[in-house]
């Protein structure tokens, strides 16, 4: 089944009254950061997952040792 022009403007329409057009940029620009970022890593062949494990891990060390200390 293919979507003609009217059921992609009725489409459009509804997401701009969900939204609104203020948030409706800002999906925009994320998605197209995410975009980017996506293509920049797959032509590296980086994904960074080891890199932001470790930084998620000392992060909630840090967390816990603040936790711990108030406590």
């Amino acid at each position: 089944m293919r979507l003609g022009p009217w059921e992609i403007g009725l489409i459009l329409v509804i997401v701009l009254i969900i939204f609104g057009a203020g948030r409706l940029t800002n999906i925009g620009r994320d998605l197209g950061r995410a975009i980017r970022g996506f293509r920049e890593s797959s032509k590296t062949g980086d994904d960074g997952a080891e890199e932001e494990a470790a930084e998620i891990t000392t992060k909630k060390s840090t967390t816990r040792k603040k936790t711990k200390d108030t406590a």
